[in-house]
């Protein structure tokens, strides 16, 4: 198995959400962790309606970093369109 593969199936496996922190505080460094952080909070925003253009301006980012989270807001069947909608509601609103 290749480390990618078995690193997905690691993070699939972990159920508990206390052994998920201490597990991503083993394996990222804080500044990772901010990253993800980050590309998860576009991605909620993009789902709720905010455009580009206002989500770099109010995270000081440029809209590349942006664009990547609405292609993959718009790719048929995306799993993380799937799970916005599921936890926020189909449009984020």
């Amino acid at each position: 198995m290749n480390t990618r593969h078995e690193l997905e199936k690691i993070f699939a496996d972990i159920q508990d959400h206390q052994e998920m922190v201490t597990f991503f505080q083993e394996i990222f460094t804080q500044k990772e962790i901010k990253d993800l952080e980050l590309r998860w909070e576009l991605l909620k925003e993009l789902h709720a309606g905010h455009t580009q253009r206002n989500i770099a301006s109010r995270h000081k980012i440029s809209l590349c970093k942006i664009t990547r989270g609405s292609k993959i807001l718009k790719k048929p069947g995306s799993i993380t369109k799937k799970l916005l909608d599921a936890r926020y509601g189909a449009g984020g609103k």
